[in-house]
């Protein structure tokens, strides 16, 4: 088979197409025919060397995809040859095959077609394990999504929405008659407003009840300036930076809370878990049409470079789709 390997850490021309073994299905796993992934910011890290796959996982890039079943291994149960399906991945999916563990796989959801669902998997299973499993939004809550147009954001835009939360993102302006339409409530332009400023006067004062972050220090204390009394900020990403200084004193006088998480490193019971948590409340949202995977576009698996260099511009909105066939 063929796939997008890593010969040496750089840009983009650092991603090259190449034949490599066929993976085989372990105790537990099947092997998809991947009709598509989904390019994520982890898999510009893994190009650039500072984020290296889990011990045991395919040392290619790809943390989703979707395709068809066609092996699979001993001790899998509820999955046939021939199944279409899309999947959580710790690495592999810029291939033409990967080998899924069977509790990370899931059904490609009703009203949704093969190649898009690539989409849903990684996007799904981190919003909902952060945003509802962890930090447990509820109706009526304010959530504060920054990012709010990547593949995470106009998940979270969506999902928030249909769960009855008021969503509130940050993003560029030319995003945000989409984002709009996607849900939010209120759009803030990071780079011309305050967004402490703009989300306490869009709730009267009150702040975030649930902030979900992928700038890390560069927005710490002004993320838990934004929190109302008992929020929750949960970071999820390190754009901004790895150190802050937190102010302990703030947090306690809101009576808030700040956690930080990863996916990709889970053990596999863990994923499996979220995956089935997924499944269960997510996936029936997204075949009644309240959350829909949101497409930048799609391109062709052999120009993953064209496709990273798309994303890290940030010129996007939503997911970029490489697709295989």
């Amino acid at each position: 088979m063929r796939a997008i390997t890593i010969p040496e850490p750089g840009g983009p021309e650092a991603l090259v197409w190449a034949e490599v073994p066929d993976p085989q299905p372990g105790p537990g796993e099947v092997v998809v025919d991947v009709r598509a992934s989904a390019v994520n910011r982890a898999d510009l890290l893994q190009r650039q060397g500072h984020y290296s796959p889990p011990p045991g996982a395919s040392p290619y890039p790809g943390l989703e995809c979707s395709g068809v079943i066609s092996a699979i291994g001993p001790d899998v149960a509820g999955w046939a040859v021939g199944q279409e399906v899309c999947a959580l991945l710790a690495g592999g999916g810029y291939a033409e095959r990967v080998a899924v563990p069977a509790g990370q796989l899931l059904p490609v959801p009703d009203g949704v077609g093969l190649v898009d669902a690539a989409a849903l998997p990684e996007v799904a299973c981190t919003v909902w394990s952060n945003v509802v499993r962890l930090a447990g939004l509820a109706t009526g809550e304010t959530l504060l999504v920054h990012g709010g147009g990547s593949g995470i954001g106009t998940f979270a835009v969506q999902l928030g929405t249909a769960l009855g939360a008021t969503v509130v993102v940050t993003a560029r302006a030319a995003k945000h008659e989409r984002l709009r339409e996607l849900g939010a409530a209120h759009t803030i332009d990071y780079g011309e407003q305050d967004f402490v400023e703009e989300l306490r006067r869009v709730t009267d004062g009150r702040g975030a009840d649930v902030i979900l972050d992928i700038m890390g220090a560069a927005y710490l204390a002004r993320n838990v300036a934004a929190l109302a009394t008992g929020g929750r900020l949960v970071v999820i990403g390190m754009q901004g930076g790895r150190k802050a200084e937190l102010d302990l004193g703030a947090l306690l006088a809101k009576r808030a809370s700040v956690a930080a998480t990863a996916l990709r490193s889970r053990p596999l019971a863990e994923k499996a878990a979220i995956v089935a948590g997924v499944r269960e409340q997510v996936w029936p949202l997204v075949s009644a049409g309240a959350v829909r995977p949101v497409v930048d576009r799609r391109l062709p698996m052999a120009e993953a470079a064209e496709a990273h260099r798309l994303v890290e511009s940030n010129a996007h909105l939503g997911k970029v789709l490489l697709t295989v066939g």
